[in-house]
């Protein structure tokens, strides 16, 4: 996908309340944008690192500006808005860039399910069976060592871990899948990969053990799980390629 609106650059100052960065632009005034992401955001930006915005041109929003891409501390791009990973998956889908899910004549998303009053993202009926499509923005990037994440920081393993932080709704999303597998279904775990430095992926058990045992268990109970990297540029985002998952 193209960016609606083009991309400017700043640097990186500091995120506050949440919802709130503060940036420099190169004429060295300071200027407020807003981030979509309400996440931990580990590992994706650095101070005075680079920063990409875009403004919205919409003057009813307190802070027309809103952050998209940022610079890490291993030098990669990462894009942290968190609004893109269901266009994106949705967009490989219909360009068959995924071809693991092809077998539909309807895509819906956003559609209620499950025992638990949970919305599948990306919803694919009219196949042999119908696909529940459950998509997670990923973009933390560690390495390991000897299993564990490496203290001193190096980054060259390129292992890009989910979810960045305790998540319950993650773990609720597991169990809804799992249970549509059980019902006959087809159920996938889709790893939407915004960070250019990340060429594999593995569940968080540092961070979420329980997320870590339910995906194993996901996979034990017919739950597919697939992961594509994508391609970021300051005039586009999409997902190119299948990376692996290592359980």
């Amino acid at each position: 996908m193209k960016f609606e609106f083009p991309l400017q650059k700043g640097k990186w100052i500091k995120r506050y309340k949440r919802f709130m960065v503060d940036l420099k632009r190169p004429d060295g005034t300071e200027l407020t944008v807003h981030s979509a992401n309400t996440g931990s955001m580990k590992n994706c930006f650095v101070e005075d690192g680079d920063a990409w915005y875009w403004d919205s041109k919409n003057e009813k929003r307190k802070y027309p500006h809103s952050l998209e891409l940022t610079q890490t501390p291993s030098g990669h791009i990462a894009c942290i808005n968190t609004s893109r990973p269901n266009y994106l998956a949705v967009e490989a889908i219909e360009n068959s860039t995924v071809t693991e899910l092809q077998d539909y004549t309807q895509l819906k998303t956003e559609v209620r399910y499950g025992d638990e009053k949970s919305r599948i993202d990306i919803l694919l009926t009219g196949g042999e069976k119908d696909i529940y499509v459950e998509v997670k923005n990923t973009t933390l990037l560690e390495s390991t060592l000897d299993g564990e994440p490496n203290k001193q920081g190096s980054t060259d393993e390129g292992v890009g871990y989910f979810p960045d932080s305790v998540s319950d709704r993650a773990s609720k999303h597991l169990r809804e899948l799992m249970r549509m597998a059980e019902l006959g279904h087809r159920a996938v775990i889709f790893f939407c990969v915004n960070h250019t430095g990340i060429k594999q992926v593995k569940p968080a058990d540092h961070i979420d053990k329980l997320y870590g045992q339910l995906l194993r268990e996901a996979k034990e109970k017919g739950v597919e799980i697939l992961a594509y990297g994508s391609y970021i540029s300051e005039d586009e985002i999409y997902l190119k390629d299948k990376i692996p998952v290592i359980l």
